[in-house]
């Protein structure tokens, strides 16, 4: 779907989302369906009823759901997370959720989503993350090219303001 300038319209990330699973879900398909304790399960699809469908959920829940309440899910995505969510096939709620549960139970707390850091409270110290010598790690390196951290960031701001400055001092 294009949409011309004018017609640009605030669209919630749920709607553009179900655009592609509603006419893509099958009997067998895997999708994440909402649960009002844990959020989200995944399962898969075992019965499809015009816009019911009824998932095989693996913690052994049968859930049954409208269709535009069900989100595909990325069967190729590494068990263990990716460091850049613009990496993911579905850049949705279960699937931004699942993938930050995964990175965070390796203790890996720092995410991107583009050039956007995700921090995830790690309710621990985490001191070897802050010592100097992973800071002088990202000095003058791009982002992305080292794992998700604060000190990427700010390398990357203090390189851009001294570009800035550099070319405003020109003018």
């Amino acid at each position: 779907m294009c949409l011309a300038p004018k017609q640009l319209k605030l669209i919630r990330l749920e709607t553009i989302a179900t655009w592609s699973v509603s006419s893509s879900v099958v009997v067998g398909s895997h999708v994440w369906v909402e649960d009002p304790e844990v959020a989200w399960l995944d399962g898969q699809v075992v019965k499809i009823n015009d816009e019911e469908i009824t998932v095989d959920c693996t913690s052994g829940k049968t859930v049954t759901a409208n269709l535009s309440n069900v989100y595909a899910k990325d069967e190729d995505a590494p068990s263990g997370g990716v460091d850049d969510m613009t990496k993911l096939s579905y850049l949705h709620e279960p699937g931004v959720l699942q993938n930050l549960r995964s990175r965070y139970d390796m203790n890996e707390i720092y995410t991107y989503t583009g050039s956007i850091l995700i921090a995830v409270n790690p309710f621990k110290r985490l001191p070897h993350l802050y010592v100097k010598s992973v800071m002088e790690q990202y000095k003058g390196v791009a982002l992305g090219e080292l794992p998700p951290h604060p000190f990427a960031i700010a390398d990357a701001a203090y390189r851009h303001d001294s570009c800035f400055s550099e070319w405003l001092s020109k003018y």
